[in-house]
């Protein structure tokens, strides 16, 4: 079988699976993206290009989707300089509108939508309106375009044959009209990077001498709590996480805190609120912080992380009802014990008390009183890490995962389109009037 896959982005989502049906059952891959060409794990990479996008003349509520159409036009612009691509079956990440314009060369080829979220506007679980603590609220015109920002996904359910979406959390975000047509299956966590190391990087408290953690010099003795986000932003509870280590750095002088990421807004309208400040400038003007036990990593490689992660005593992740980050999983595949903000996407994955701890997300307070008895003991609490370490390699890995995609993939090729290519439907317009005239 030969998979098209069209993202803007590689490996993304789809690397894994691609790989693995090359490499392990002979299947042909084909990856189409902004930012890579040639061969990479067997899989052929074909760049796309974009040439126009969204300005200042047009409305702001449709400039995301005059985006996508652009996107949709040089992907479909690429593909039609390819003849030689003549897939079986489309993979296609449904929120760039990406397979979209593909019903003109592929007319009867399936559709597998990749649906990652849908926005919602004024409702409990809404992205924009779960923040209620901040100083600073969404404006009108970030409620209207909310509005319109589901249009490119809408088009693509109706144009798929079947999609998914990694957690339960995400799918449920859909419409109930559509949910039928959508499955639940996560991505898949790279067990051969991502695994616990036992005693190796993450020694007793009683025999733990001093140590390198992604090239930070950390002390005998000293506990080592991580925070992992592409961006500092409010959507990722950068601010309660910091409001947190502060009170856990007034109550113990042994806690180091190793923070991944950048120091800019990947998701939400920090920026719009801020005035050129970035959301950690915001923070450090608002409180004392001793900055000596904050180690700013920047971003830093899978391998490093993965690491960082097992050597890790107590890992906090905070997000608004979102996309699930992979930063969440990863920690718990490294056996670290994570200590999530109380929100849907994250109770669907931690069971308290079972495979990790949950705490009010709005509360700094009470984030930090149970970081606090995990640091106080972080050996009694290492069983937490086991369990998620087992239950991600049993439900969220890359060998649970992949099963589950090739069987998607295999029921998608079996549906038939119902769709008659351009030439045949313009073959069947003069014999339509003919009929009419007898």
């Amino acid at each position: 079988m030969h998979v098209l896959y069209v993202h803007q982005n590689f490996p993304a989502q789809f690397g894994h699976i691609a790989a693995h049906l090359v490499k392990k059952l002979g299947w042909r891959a084909t990856y189409f993206s902004l930012g890579r060409s040639g061969r990479h794990d067997g899989i052929e990479c074909i760049q796309y290009r974009t040439t126009g996008g969204a300005t200042e003349n047009n409305h702001f509520c449709s400039r995301t989707f005059e985006n996508y159409v652009w996107h949709a036009d040089g992907i479909f612009q690429a593909l039609r300089h390819r003849p030689d691509v003549k897939p079986d079956l489309i993979v296609a990440h449904a929120g760039l509108a990406a397979s979209l314009f593909l019903r003109e060369l592929y007319p009867d080829v399936p559709v597998i939508g990749f649906f990652e979220f849908y926005y919602r506007v004024h409702h409990p679980l809404s992205d924009m309106t779960f923040r209620s603590d901040l100083p600073w609220r969404p404006n009108e015109a970030a409620y209207l375009r909310a509005r319109c920002r589901n249009a490119a996904v809408l088009l693509e359910l109706q144009n798929c044959q079947v999609g998914y979406s990694p957690t339960v959390f995400q799918r449920e975000c859909f419409p109930a009209e559509y949910q039928p047509k959508l499955r639940t299956i996560f991505d898949g966590i790279d067990r051969a990077i991502y695994h616990g190391r036992g005693d190796e990087l993450r020694p007793p408290i009683a025999t733990r001498g001093p140590r390198t953690i992604a090239g930070v010099p950390v002390p005998a003795g000293t506990r080592v709590v991580t925070y992992v986000s592409r961006g500092f932003e409010t959507m990722r509870g950068f601010d309660l996480f910091m409001k947190a280590a502060r009170l856990i750095s007034k109550q113990r002088d042994d806690v180091l805190f190793l923070i991944a990421g950048d120091d800019r807004a990947v998701y939400g309208g920090d920026a719009t609120y801020l005035k050129g400040k970035t959301l950690k400038q915001w923070v450090l003007e608002q409180n004392d912080y001793d900055l000596s036990r904050f180690k700013f990593l920047g971003t830093i490689p899978q391998a490093t992380l993965a690491e960082m992660l097992a050597a890790s005593d107590l890992h906090i992740y905070l997000t608004v009802p979102f996309v699930l980050s992979w930063s969440m999983m990863n920690a718990m595949s490294c056996g670290a014990v994570v200590l999530g903000g109380r929100t849907a996407p994250v109770e669907e994955m931690i069971i308290e008390g079972q495979t990790g701890l949950i705490a009010d997300f709005f509360s700094p307070a009470d984030i930090a009183d149970k970081a606090l008895k995990v640091l106080a003991d972080p050996d009694a609490f290492r069983p937490l890490g086991k369990a998620a370490e087992q239950m991600i390699a049993d439900r969220y890995s890359l060998d649970a995962s992949l099963p589950q995609m090739v069987k998607l993939y295999e029921e998608a090729r079996q549906i038939k389109t119902g769709l008659e290519s351009p030439r045949e439907q313009a073959k069947a317009v003069p014999r339509q009037v003919m009929a009419g005239k007898k």
